[in-house]
């Protein structure tokens, strides 16, 4: 049985949403992060960066959720686009595209507006042009596309449906769907299968701690406590 390894945030939402999708026999491990499990040499062990999501299978580990995505897809064979080389180009093009662009400057634009010790003008300004550069790109493929590869509903449409709801707390938008209307769309489309509300559902059962305070903060972002380099 799998073991997947989680917390409420968007990306173990992605693969929480295909493990249900697929019917795949996991077990839910809950990590923690305000409380620090993640910094646990267990769970190092299985993922030495520290984040969540991880699985195990068997003798086998993968972390980070994109990789995971992608290696749940080839194991069960579900949620891939047709087996040909143009296709393949596009569904790995996107997924890496969401996993170096798309997921890193939605959490930079967030952290440097309500997170940083400092409000660093200019760190601001380019998290939120790059994220809202990048939205802009997913929202402008999906024109006339019912999702990310075309009719296929793929792990690519998985990897934007965990970070999108984010996108008016990034932004600081709350009208922001208005603008990215084909987005809201493909998120509509999914949040209607029953999958995706059991995916939901998994986030909400465990009671993940809440407050953010120090111990919390020393254990999400230990480089704020960190000296300075020389």
């Amino acid at each position: 049985m799998i073991e997947f390894f989680f917390n409420a945030a968007p990306n173990p939402l992605k693969v929480s949403l295909f493990l249900e999708e697929s019917g795949i026999e996991y077990r839910a491990v809950p990590i923690d992060t305000k409380r620090g499990d993640q910094h646990t040499d267990g769970y190092l062990a299985i993922n030495p960066n520290a984040k969540v999501p991880a699985i195990r299978d068997g003798d086998v580990t993968v972390f980070d959720s994109n990789a995971i995505l992608l290696y749940l897809a080839e194991k069960t064979g579900q949620f891939l686009p047709a087996d040909t080389p143009a296709l393949r180009g596009e569904m790995l093009s996107w997924l890496m595209f969401i996993a170096t662009g798309v997921g890193p400057y939605s959490g930079q634009a967030f952290h440097f507006r309500n997170m940083a010790p400092e409000r660093l003008p200019y760190a601001i300004k380019r998290y939120h042009y790059e994220a809202n550069r990048h939205w802009q790109i997913i929202d402008d493929r999906l024109e006339g596309r019912r999702f990310m590869l075309g009719d296929t509903y793929t792990i690519v449409d998985m990897a934007v449906w965990g970070w999108a709801p984010r996108i008016p707390f990034v932004l600081e938008e709350p009208d922001a769907f208005e603008r990215f209307a084909n987005i809201r769309r493909v998120m509509d489309e999914i949040d209607a299968r029953p999958a995706a509300a059991r995916a939901h559902a998994l986030s909400a059962s465990h009671a993940f701690a809440t407050e953010m305070d120090e111990a919390a903060m020393r254990n999400l972002y230990p480089q704020i406590f960190a000296p300075d380099p020389v």
